[in-house]
């Protein structure tokens, strides 16, 4: 076991550390063998990528290992099998900074030989189960991916829909099909009706509330498009999101933010409950404002901002702008100052030599609104009011150069200050009617998560569904299944 154990040096020297005593071989291992079979055997509902333990060649070897140097080489083997399964279902499975590189995430890590130490002192059972996420939406989307597997052994979702907008009082065949794939999906129950009646129209007002939609009760094009997703396409979606939640699996903060770049929705949670939440706008799908993942923590809010505008908004948007004699709104600013923008021949310059910078005043048409909610990071992302507020109609909200607009920002200021004054509203019109800018701390700061869930269920078990406008999870699934993950689905 010695000289197995030496090829790999972390695992030589956990070896070392416990005089060469077997984990797997030899008196009490064999509870700890049966552990790891057992969770291995469970490894496929988590969708992990079952070739890379193979729990059938593990019970074939420690069936065929007879002497003492096939049973030291499978020692280590079967070491670094589980260390490998450790990391991948409570770390995940691919690095998401590798798949793309606005998912900047720090996943967790864990001193797997600390934790091999462990798993030999503790209760073998209760360790596997404490390696996979906590988080109940974990729990939540395993449960839904037994539940598509088990619809896809019953025969899928049926017939796709074709035609064009159906409504209260429509017949046809296209109803029927509509009908048939509403009953198999659970959204309606099960009947011989031809004509789409007010039964079937709450069944698509349902359906497009969880998957994002207007929900006007037509199947329009939008609605038949999510209906006629694949099953195969949302098990991917399911498989996706159950590693999204092995990236964030630690404790999050009893009050914290989660930004769903997916939906374009904003919650707080306070002890595991949402206790506020709105829709917001995120960055649209280019290449430079597409809204990154990571998690970080807010430490103040701004009221009656100024707009410091970006270096690249600055050339790129309002330097044309300048040279025409416009952009007037904008306060232009030198090395050594503030500058008359009249005094300036804007002409002469381009992006690459423009000496100025530019910043926004306070005021109604400030385009941070009277708000900025601040957690300082790299990026220079942040949530902010803003004065467009058409946007936040619309069923996809990708708009802005990357920052997070809040469709709800006074109250949201409201509900962050509530826990340190009496009178949150009241202080907060204070500051706003001086129409300068001002900084209030948060006296307890708030852990903020931007995240990108196309998938997730609802503590009630409904699950709900929303596309990819970055494009980001086709290429986690593409990065899953290339490490081995298979999905069970293959039929609509």
């Amino acid at each position: 076991m010695a000289q197995a154990a030496s090829e790999d040096e972390a695992i030589a020297a956990f070896y070392r550390a416990r005089d060469f005593a077997p984990v797997w071989m030899g008196e009490g291992a064999e509870h700890r063998r049966a552990a790891f079979l057992w969770a291995l055997d469970q490894a496929k509902d988590h969708g992990l990528p079952t070739a890379r333990y193979d729990a059938a060649t593990i019970r074939a070897e420690f069936a065929g290992a007879t002497d003492a140097a096939t049973r030291g080489a499978l020692e280590v083997a079967m070491t670094q099998r589980f260390l490998r399964y450790a990391q991948d279902v409570s770390s995940g499975i691919v690095d998401p900074k590798r798949v793309d590189r606005t998912i900047v995430l720090d996943v967790p890590k864990r001193d797997w030989l600390e934790q091999m130490t462990r798993f030999t002192e503790e209760d073998p059972y209760a360790f596997v189960q404490g390696l996979w996420p906590t988080s109940p939406q974990y729990t939540r989307l395993l449960r839904e991916k037994l539940r598509l597997e088990e619809m896809q052994r019953a025969g899928g979702w049926g017939a796709t829909v074709s035609g064009d907008t159906m409504a209260r009082g429509a017949e046809g065949p296209a109803v029927v099909d509509l009908r048939n794939r509403l009953i198999r999906m659970g959204y309606l129950r099960r009947s011989a009706v031809s004509a789409y009646d007010a039964e079937m129209e709450a069944a698509v007002r349902a359906f497009q509330i969880d998957h994002g939609l207007t929900p006007d009760g037509e199947a329009g094009g939008a609605t038949l498009a999510a209906i006629n997703v694949s099953l195969e396409d949302r098990m991917g979606q399911i498989i996706v999101g159950l590693e999204r939640q092995r990236w964030m699996n630690k404790p999050l903060e009893p009050r914290h933010i989660l930004v769903n770049l997916a939906e374009q929705h904003a919650y707080v949670y306070d002890d595991g409950k949402v206790t506020f939440d709105t829709v917001v706008v995120v960055g649209a799908d280019t290449p430079d404002r597409r809204t990154p993942e990571f998690s970080h923590t807010m430490t103040h809010m701004v009221i009656n901002p100024y707009w410091h505008v970006p270096r690249s908004i600055t050339v790129n948007e309002y330097l044309p702008a300048l040279r025409r004699g416009g952009a007037r709104h904008l306060e232009v600013y030198s090395r050594n100052g503030r500058v008359n923008p009249n005094r300036i021949d804007f002409s002469r310059y381009n992006a690459r030599n423009f000496p100025f910078s530019l910043k926004q005043p306070p005021g109604p048409r400030n385009a941070l609104g009277r708000v900025k909610f601040m957690f300082p990071n790299q990026w220079n992302i942040y949530l902010h009011d803003t004065p467009s507020r058409d946007l936040f109609n619309r069923d996809l909200r990708t708009f802005s150069h990357g920052c997070v607009r809040v469709g709800k920002p006074l109250e949201l200021a409201y509900h962050l200050l509530a826990p340190q004054t009496a009178t949150p509203e009241a202080d907060f019109t204070a500051h706003l009617r001086t129409g300068r800018e001002r900084r209030v701390n948060l006296e307890d700061p708030i852990g903020v998560h931007l995240v990108y869930w196309s998938a997730w269920v609802t503590p009630t078990g409904r699950a709900n569904y929303r596309g990819d406008p970055y494009g980001r999870d086709v290429k986690v699934l593409r990065a899953l299944q290339d490490a081995g993950v298979e999905l069970d689905a293959s039929r609509s």
